[in-house]
């Protein structure tokens, strides 16, 4: 059958209509779905936001409380630093306040568990000067405790104030208050660095009061010094005449007595001029004691020409090497007193020596390693001295000493030394002293215990346990009633002592 076109027009019309239709829902379908997904990122997105917002908030607040806090602990900080700025102002870190000390303290006993004699200056030669080695043969217990303020002032100047109490004896027991010496040793004040002196005197240091010089030095195996000044007066230390040469003076004063029924002390004035070249020293010393020659004891002249002036001279050169042979150190004297100067040792100490007395000493020693475990110490000291205490007297000797150190581990050495003395004495009768020559030997062997820098000859605290023999001739027995030598059970023909010492310095 045949249809007509218009039929066959609207038929069309009418498939695509519906195909129109059914694609259009379709894709409205697709498009909510499409809507509805996306509407749910977006409440997600929202939660999201929300949820970071409050923890934005939450971390808000607590970085306003950090903030809070942190600005009370700066205001703390602020408050601590002015407190401590304040306290700094009374109390500097650096106080300037210091404490130093030197004690020695030993047991010695002989062969027989008993008593025994001992001390550096043990020997007749002792007393005038002629020192023996110490280690092994110390059976005192001495003591120097040593308090210093120190100040800077704002203009530069320094200060220094220094007081020394000592005491020193042989007794062993644990209270010793009716035999103690306590004495204050030192007591003085030094100005520095003074703004208003210039030219030599730019950096020296004056002071006054009762001191030991500051540039004395000793022979410590032998516990003798080379040369010691001291007592109480004022001087003045490092005035700079160039870059190599400076001096220092001083006026001491020393006591050597009353004379009997009159009221005046007799005072002896020392005045020195120290000068210093580059490692050489030359000092040069006056004395003066009027009246000296007026005093008496137990009514008694102390000495028939009793020297009432003289004068003390010392050349010195101070090493950095051992004799300028291998690495250490050593020192060399050479010293010469006439009158009150004879004693050339303790400056100003004897009162009882003759307007005419001569003395020469020579003292040296030296320091120096001689492999990784063994250290060596040598000394020499030898004196002449004329016309001492009476015209035509002549006391001479002369020591040599010597201290090896092996060191065992950091904690543990074995320390040697050994003496001989020479000596020929000739009193003329002072004091009943008799005419003696002869000789003197000392061996000490000392296991040393130390807590570190073992080999060092001068750090210290040590701990010693030790043995010694020594022997001398018979002559020396009778040189005196009064030393050790010729009492009982300490004659010559052989000593053995033992004992522990502790020595410490700081």
């Amino acid at each position: 059958m045949m249809i007509k076109p218009s039929y066959l027009a609207v038929t069309i019309g009418l498939i695509l209509s519906c195909s129109a239709t059914s694609v259009t829902a379709a894709s409205t379908s697709d498009i909510e779905v499409r809507l509805n997904a996306l509407e749910q990122r977006l409440q997600q997105a929202e939660r999201r936001a929300q949820q970071a917002e409050a923890r934005a908030e939450i971390a808000e607040k607590q970085a306003k409380r950090l903030e809070a806090r942190t600005a009370q602990a700066e205001e703390k900080t602020v408050e601590v630093a002015k407190r401590t700025e304040k306290l700094e102002s009374k109390t500097p870190a650096d106080s300037g306040f210091e404490f130093h000390g030197y004690a020695r303290s030993g047991l010695l006993m002989n062969s027989n568990g008993a008593s025994t004699q001992g001390g550096p200056d043990v020997t007749p030669a002792g007393s005038t000067g002629g020192n023996i080695g110490r280690l092994g043969n110390e059976p005192d217990t001495y003591v120097e405790l040593s308090l210093e303020k120190k100040q800077t002032l704002s203009n530069g100047a320094t200060t220094r104030f220094k007081a020394m109490l000592a005491d020193g004896q042989r007794d062993y027991n644990d209270w010793t208050g009716n035999n103690s010496k306590l004495n204050v040793r030192q007591a003085f004040v030094e100005l520095g660095s003074l703004p208003t002196f210039t030219g030599a005197f730019k950096d020296s240091t004056l002071w006054a009061g009762k001191r030991f010089d500051r540039d004395n030095f000793d022979i410590h195996w032998l516990d003798s010094d080379v040369v010691f000044l001291g007592g109480t007066g004022g001087g003045i230390y490092d005035v700079k005449w160039n870059e190599n040469l400076k001096s220092n003076f001083s006026l001491y004063g020393r006591h050597f007595g009353a004379i009997e029924g009159i009221d005046d002390e007799i005072q002896n004035y020392i005045f020195t001029a120290n000068n210093f070249a580059g490692p050489f020293q030359f000092m040069l010393s006056g004395l003066r004691a009027k009246d000296n020659d007026q005093r008496k004891i137990n009514g008694v002249v102390a000495s028939d020409n009793a020297a009432e002036k003289g004068f003390h001279a010392m050349l010195a050169y101070h090493g950095d090497s051992f004799y300028g042979l291998r690495d250490g150190t050593s020192k060399i004297a050479v010293l010469y007193g006439h009158g009150l100067g004879a004693e050339v040792k303790g400056l100003g100490s004897d009162g009882n020596l003759n307007e005419s007395a001569n003395t020469w000493r020579i003292a040296t020693y030296g320091t120096t390693p001689l492999s990784k475990n063994w250290s060596l110490a040598p000394a020499i000291m030898a004196q002449q001295s004329e016309d001492r205490y009476v015209q035509g007297d002549s006391y001479k000797w002369v020591t040599f000493n010597t201290r090896f150190i092996q060191e065992i581990t950091e904690n543990f050495a074995l320390a040697y030394e050994g003496t001989y003395q020479y000596m020929n004495l000739d009193p003329r009768g002072y004091n009943n002293y008799k005419d003696v020559s002869g000789g003197f030997y000392k061996l000490t062997f000392a296991p040393t215990f130390k807590a570190g820098d073992i080999g060092n000859f001068f750090s210290r605290p040590e701990l010693r346990v030790f043995a010694t023999y020594m022997d001398w001739s018979k002559d020396l027995d009778s040189y005196s009633q009064q030393d050790a030598f010729g009492k009982n059970d300490f004659t010559a023909g052989g000593q053995w002592n033992f004992g522990v010492q502790m020595e410490t310095w700081f």
